[in-house]
């Protein structure tokens, strides 16, 4: 071989490498990119359902292991789904009208039976889909507040827990259950106040691996002030963002990372209030909102 087509192969053979080096930089370069697209993705609450997700820990996000906690999109009304090694719990299930898409919700997760239903206080927009739910979902225990009313809403619930042949129990202060590995413990008793049946909520906490929420309903500042807080890494804020409720006494005692509020697009109350979105965005909270972001997904990961 010429010396002359020695030179032309080794000057193609530094040409093909120079190529391939090219080639691997440019594919780790849009693997990368690819990671980071993937992670903001969800970081941002996005999926293919348009549903909002925050994921905690470094796991198998779709390990059937998490803890699930979906925070509904049903409108100014409240209505949280909690699923952990095959048990669930669901807490309020919005309006009247919200009954059938709070079962369809349920019924996508697979699920054929709650182990817990808990009606926060007897508010419609709380309570109003909970006689859907009973009527096409077996449920164990059901628990609903002392105070009772005659609202057509609260007496549809009766009839439907009638029909089931289920009994309803309250909760009370210091009281436990688990939702798989979840523990959910009763913070603050009901306060029984026919003039305001906000006070009649509840408030749960509830912890899983390192990770704890609170559940308030519509909870309010003479709910907070009965105990000392501690530290809570994501808050369903109070009232949909009600001035009556997340005073800053108990907001500077919890600390939440995360505050979800549950409330409708240009709703006629004007929720959130601005002075409660202030008092979040002091204390470092991040803020996801239903009537901006759909439905919230939390997910507790191995």
């Amino acid at each position: 071989m010429s010396k002359k087509n020695t030179k032309k192969l080794k000057k193609n053979s530094k040409k093909d490498k120079v190529l391939s080096i090219c080639s691997i930089i440019i594919i780790l370069v849009f693997a990368i990119l690819y990671e980071i697209y993937q992670q903001n993705y969800y970081n941002n609450g996005n999926n293919q359902n348009e549903t909002n997700t925050i994921i905690i820990g470094s796991g198998d996000k779709f390990s059937e292991k998490n803890l699930y906690v979906y925070y509904i999109d049903v409108g100014q009304a409240d209505s949280i789904l909690i699923i952990n090694n095959n048990k669930s719990a669901l807490i309020d299930a919005g309006n009247n009208d919200d009954g059938n898409e709070v079962v369809e919700f349920i019924k996508s997760k697979g699920i054929e039976k709650l182990d817990y239903i808990i009606g926060t206080h007897p508010h419609e927009d709380h309570i109003g889909g909970l006689d859907d739910v009973i009527n096409n979902i077996d449920v164990d225990k059901i628990y609903l507040p002392k105070i009772q009313t005659t609202t057509k809403t609260y007496q549809e619930i009766l009839n439907s827990i009638q029909n089931k042949n289920k009994k309803v129990s309250s909760l009370s202060q210091g009281d436990k259950f688990y939702i798989g590995e979840a523990e959910v413990e009763v913070m603050t008793d009901s306060i029984l106040d026919k003039s305001n049946l906000n006070l009649a909520s509840n408030i749960l906490r509830m912890e899983y691996k390192s990770t704890s929420f609170l559940f308030t309903g519509d909870a309010e500042t003479e709910n907070e002030k009965t105990i000392e807080w501690n530290k809570v890494d994501i808050l369903k804020v109070g009232h949909h963002g009600s001035t009556t409720s997340s005073s800053k006494t108990f907001l500077n005692q919890i600390k939440p990372q995360y505050a979800i509020i549950s409330v409708g697009k240009d709703n006629d109350y004007g929720h959130p209030k601005d002075e409660i979105i202030k008092r979040l965005n002091d204390i470092g909270a991040k803020i996801y909102r239903t009537d901006e972001n759909g439905t919230i997904e939390v997910i507790v990961t191995q």
